[in-house]
Formats: C-alpha cells, structure tokens, sequence
C-alpha cells in the first residue's frame, strides 16, 4: 500500500529587498565597481555598438529585473524554494497564473505540472521571462519533493555518476582562481567589432597578457556574451588559438543560428572549442543548436531554461549528440543536475566578488549555507532537495494572495474528475 502524500498547499512569488552589492539570483546586480560590470576593464556585449552604454552593462539594465524567489509549500508545512531572475513581473506571472497548475497538484507530477505551465504561456512565453518563471516554479517543486522523501535531487535525478564534481572559475583574476585550486578560468572578452582594429588588438594581448600570468598549461577560455560577428569570431579565435584558447563563448546573439553554423565551417580542423546556450530556453531552443552541430558544449542556466526538469530532457538530447552539458552558474541547481549526468563533466563558478579575489556565495545571502567550491571540487551535503536553506529576512512578496484564494485553486486540481470512458487518443 503507497503512503499518502502531502499536496502542495500553497505557492508564493517575492523579490529581494537586499543590502546594495548582494545580487541575490541576478549576477550583475551588484556595486558599480565591480568587474563584471566592466569595472576597471570593459566586458562586450550586445549594447557595446553604443558608446553610451559600451562601459558599464548596469548602465542599460542588465540588471533591471533582479532577483525572484518562489516557495512551494505542501500542506505538510514542508517548502520547497527555487529562484531565478525576474523581479516583481516574473512574480506576477508566478502569482496571477502559473500557480493554478501547481496548487493543489500531487508534487510527485512534476511533468504533468511543467508541460501545464508551458503551454498555458505558449501565447505570451516560449522564450525569456515566461520560461524564467516557470524555471522557478520547477525548482522550487524539485526542492519540495526532495525534503518529502528525504533525499537530494541528484538522488531523485538518478544519483550519482561520478564522486567528485571539478570546477572551473569565471573571473576577472585567473591567477587568483590557479592558486585557489580551480581546474580553469574563463574570462570575459574586453571588446567587441566596434572597437575596430585597435579593439582587437586589446582583445589579443589582454588574452596574451593573462596567458603569461597563469602559464602554458592552465586552461583558460573566453566569454563574449552575445557581443561578436561570425566574422570577427573566426578571426579572434584563429588569433588565440596559439596562446592556448581552451573555448570561445556564446559569441554570437542566441537567434543566429545560422551564424553558428558558419563560424563551425570556418573553424574545421580547429582545437578551440565552440559553446553557447546560456541564453537558450527549452529543449525546442537547443534542439535547433543540437541538429546544426554548431557548438561542441552547450550552457544552459538551470534557473532560466525551465527548470530540472527541461533541462534533464536537455541534457539526455545532447548526451544523444556527443555533446558535453557545461551549465551556466546557477548553482546547486546545475551542481545537482551535472553530478547525476556523465555528459557535465565540469561545474562553473563564477567569482562575484567585486575584484575576484575570494569565494563568496553566487546567491548572495538568500541561502547562508550555499556550498562553495575548495579545492578545485564543489562537493554536496547528503542533505534533502537541494540542501540549503532560505533566508526570509530580504524577502517581499509583491502579489500578495490570501490563504482563501490559494485553497479555492488547490480545490479545482483536487476535485477534478478524469474521464470515464476511454477513446483513442490520436
């Protein structure tokens, strides 16, 4: 006989409310003085054609929407947590519609709940806020049905197929992240087409200058963000190939998929390799990428693509192709993915403080007991969910709902009746 199983009570959508300089789930809201905001030295990206914006990423919002946190409560008490970005418009999209599909639902469905979510947002969604929401949503489902049945998510996911997860280090310091002990560093690309010559003879020699630093056998790679051209791609990276190019990343904007596919011809016979995904969004999204065979490695951020569970759908495609899955940031939710698959063989960590030059939680201070890598390795607690614990104090709920309208929404899922009578379904 199966044990009763508590339905989900409640969900509920904040924004963060932080000190200035804790970014919460949004990587680039933080101090004007930071190096990922292009602090002393530029960082391309899509806005760097303008020269109003082309200093600072803060000066044309990268960071305008911010954090959004989702609780998922059972009717146990018990919460499941998953955030993303997406401010208060992510929360009313979490609040006014998404949680119809959620309260009142059996947590175990988590498939029944996301493909919900995913169509009812068709008309509006597919890519951007809409997945991002859903994202959280789904983690947060994930984070709940751990703590029910007491296990971790990689447990759910399958457990683990490797005991020990590497990890390489984003940052504006790779010999920093060297010496405390990551496996390699990527670092962002200072300049875009736009810069002209003088712009990518900078680009070389900033390659070059690092490369001197950290020596010829520590592998280092390149993020452009979103910021090249095919054809300046090509030639960035036949340029630092020499200099030991490890990767080079998300160089083209997401939608030019054909532009991927040309930088793959022009690049034959290559070592560097090619990545993109970060800013992809559902399995339909990579599947376009993953048919091309444009991109040797694929980056999805588990917050932003849908969740655990678009993203292990993701990752059985790629694993399909002989691609390696390399997550963007976000975490225990892509530690706990990778440490389930064998096709992540290596974790990213990306160093927010403002100089790079110590480890400091990617969530800010929403979870005081975020693991952190050491070592070279982030190793995960045999805790429940995802294992770590929200802090509330930050915490606004924008779209506030009463008890009564949550009970009168779980009650439609509870009492609805299945059809009696079979008939072929297609």
């Amino acid at each position: 006989m199966s044990r009763s199983f508590p339905r989900i009570k409640a969900v509920r959508a904040y924004v963060t409310e932080a000190k200035e300089g804790d970014q919460g789930a949004d990587c680039h809201d933080v101090d004007d003085k930071h190096w990922i905001n292009g602090y002393p030295n530029p960082v391309a990206n899509p806005m760097s054609v303008y020269p109003q914006y082309a200093s600072f990423r803060k000066s044309w919002g990268i960071n305008a929407l911010g954090t959004m946190v989702v609780e998922v409560e059972a009717e146990n008490g018990e919460c499941g947590v998953g955030i993303t970005i997406g401010g208060e418009p992510g929360c009313y999209i979490v609040e006014k519609h998404l949680s119809r599909f959620v309260e009142g639902q059996d947590p175990r469905n988590v498939e029944l709940m996301w493909d919900q979510m995913f169509r009812a947002t068709l008309n509006y969604g597919r890519k951007g806020l809409p997945i991002q929401a859903i994202s959280a949503v789904d983690l947060a489902i994930w984070d709940l049905l751990g703590k029910l049945r007491g296990e971790p998510v990689y447990a759910m996911l399958g457990g683990k197929v490797k005991e020990r997860l590497p990890v390489y280090c984003t940052t504006a310091r790779p010999d920093i992240a060297q010496k405390l002990g990551f496996v390699a560093s990527k670092i962002p690309c200072p300049y875009g087409p736009t810069a002209g010559e003088e712009g990518f003879k900078k680009n070389v020699e900033f390659f070059k200058g690092w490369r001197e630093k950290v020596g010829p056998d520590f592998p280092l790679m390149l993020d452009c963000y979103m910021a090249l051209t095919p054809q300046y791609t090509v030639r960035l990276a036949k340029a630092l190939e020499p200099l030991g190019l490890k990767w080079i990343e998300e160089f083209l904007p997401p939608d030019d998929y054909e532009g991927y596919e040309d930088v793959r011809k022009a690049m034959f016979g290559s070592k560097v390799l090619l990545t993109t995904g970060e800013h992809e969004y559902s399995r339909y999204g990579y599947q376009l990428l993953l048919k091309s065979r444009c991109v040797d490695i694929l980056q999805p951020d588990i917050s932003w693509l849908g969740g655990i569970t678009e993203a292990r759908r993701m990752v059985a495609m790629a694993s399909a192709h002989n691609v390696m899955v390399i997550p963007h940031g976000s975490s225990i939710y892509s530690y706990h993915l990778q440490y389930a698959f064998c096709n992540c063989p290596v974790a990213e960590f990306i160093n927010l403080s403002p100089e790079a030059d110590k480890i400091v939680p990617y969530f800010g201070g929403l979870f005081p007991d975020e693991p952190l890598p050491a070592n070279g390795f982030i190793d995960l607690p045999d805790k429940p969910g995802f294992g770590v614990t929200l802090c509330k104090d930050i915490l606004r709920r924008p779209y506030q709902r009463s008890e009564d309208a949550s009970r009168k929404q779980a009650e439609l899922n509870i009492n609805f009746k299945p059809p009696e009578k079979a008939c072929m379904p297609f």
